[in-house]
């Protein structure tokens, strides 16, 4: 008779099993079969000490940095991070949308030089993958927005730096080499929006992203269900921490403002607001959060250069709709007059490819990006970058397509999708 194996041996060797088993993986991770809003219990915290990666370069892709990263942050930031926006559906259907695009694959192709250079208003990128804006990177790691600085300059990638930054931005775009993008929360009050234009215009940024998608609030049940129960915890980070909501004390680019009485993200946003700033700023406007044809075309009517489709990464509204989904109606109503870029949920190169193919410019990673931090900082954010870059490269090289301007809509099929 064998011996009987330990209930926690046991355990701990499904887990293993689970968690590297590429279908569970491919289907979005162990989260994805557990009630919603249970992300605190995701394939990546069920991975026991021992399988974990000791350095970025072990990473085989981006998903082994995550559970490194959810070790090292702080709970409330985790959780902050992973959640989305009511039953966290639109976080979900970022990742299965891509389940919808398939590949059409040319063969006989010469694959020996594959380039993925792209020009991005003015900034010639390595690679047509940038970095997203996300608020507060301290709270991942030490050196913050600085060490996806470093890392963007290093990979030779665009940098989207959040309003919401805890690193002022003169001080990332020495470490960045270059001026970063600026996303921008407009704040309720022209004149304090007008003081932080004028700063971010000074400090050479010449790409400012309007954030549309994000300005009553929202209800993050599963952020809410998740942080931890006492909050004292926060005082380090946030002020007034015994409620819900409160202010974080980092962020340098509200540092001789006084925001008394000012929302820091204007409810009243609309497209006066916008005709507004557009005559104030004189470099290159993108708008960030568009998902539909009728938005895209009041866009090109108002004068703006470009239009980043995202819904927050399912942190804003809970629609249920990929934004690759929403892709070629946007990309079909601009008819090539302005570069269309997207957003929310990309995870491999074959995500960024299926992308491109479908008009996208470029695409941006906001989670994997933090996972590579929270992980290892600068190194972890390169291996991201490094990893998506160098799968992209694959997946071009067995399509056919030896530079991003041969791909196009004939190398995806969406059988699917309806109209």
């Amino acid at each position: 008779m064998k011996a009987a194996v330990p209930a926690a041996l046991a355990r701990r060797e499904f887990l293993k099993f689970i968690t590297a088993s590429p279908y569970v993986v491919a289907c979005g991770g162990v989260a994805a079969y557990l009630p919603q809003g249970a992300f605190a219990q995701s394939a990546s915290s069920a991975q026991p000490p021992d399988t974990l990666i000791g350095t970025a370069a072990e990473a085989i892709d981006v998903f082994d940095l995550e559970p490194v990263a959810q070790r090292k942050v702080q709970p409330g930031h985790w959780a902050y991070m992973v959640s989305g926006v009511d039953a966290d559906a639109t976080v979900r259907a970022n990742r299965a949308g891509f389940e919808h695009v398939q590949l059409r694959p040319r063969r006989l192709r010469d694959a020996t030089r594959i380039d993925t250079h792209v020009d991005l208003f003015g900034t010639l990128c390595n690679c047509p993958i940038f970095t997203c804006p996300t608020g507060g990177e301290k709270s991942f790691h030490a050196e913050g927005e600085l060490a996806v600085a470093r890392a963007a300059r290093a990979r030779g990638a665009v940098q989207i730096l959040s309003t919401s930054t805890s690193t002022p931005v003169e001080a990332v775009n020495d470490a960045l080499g270059r001026p970063a993008w600026f996303q921008l929360y407009a704040p309720s009050s022209w004149e304090i929006c007008e003081k932080i234009v004028r700063r971010v215009e000074a400090a050479g940024c010449s790409v400012l992203v309007l954030t549309v998608d994000n300005n009553i609030g929202r209800k993050s049940d599963t952020y809410l269900h998740m942080r931890p129960k006492d909050l004292r915890q926060c005082a380090g980070c946030h002020t007034g921490v015994e409620a819900p909501g409160t202010a974080v004390r980092e962020r340098p680019m509200y540092d001789g403002i006084d925001m008394t009485g000012v929302n820091n993200q204007n409810p009243a946003l609309d497209w006066a607001f916008l005709d507004r700033l557009r005559k104030s700023w004189k470099g290159k406007l993108l708008l960030k959060g568009l998902d539909t044809h009728e938005d895209a075309r009041l866009s090109l009517e108002h004068g703006v250069d470009g239009i980043l489709v995202s819904n927050h990464g399912g942190r804003s509204t809970d629609s249920g709709r990929a934004t690759i989904e929403a892709l070629p109606e946007v990309v079909a109503a601009v008819s090539g007059r302005i570069p269309v870029l997207i957003d929310g949920g990309f995870r491999r190169g074959v995500d960024v490819f299926k992308a491109l193919a479908l008009g996208a410019k470029a695409v941006g990673i906001g989670r994997p990006m933090l996972w590579g931090l929270g992980a290892f900082g600068q190194s972890g954010v390169e291996r991201v970058l490094e990893i998506m870059q160098g799968e992209l490269e694959l997946v071009m090289g067995n399509c056919g397509t030896q530079s991003l301007a041969q791909i196009n809509r004939a190398y995806v099929a969406t059988p699917d999708w309806k109209g």
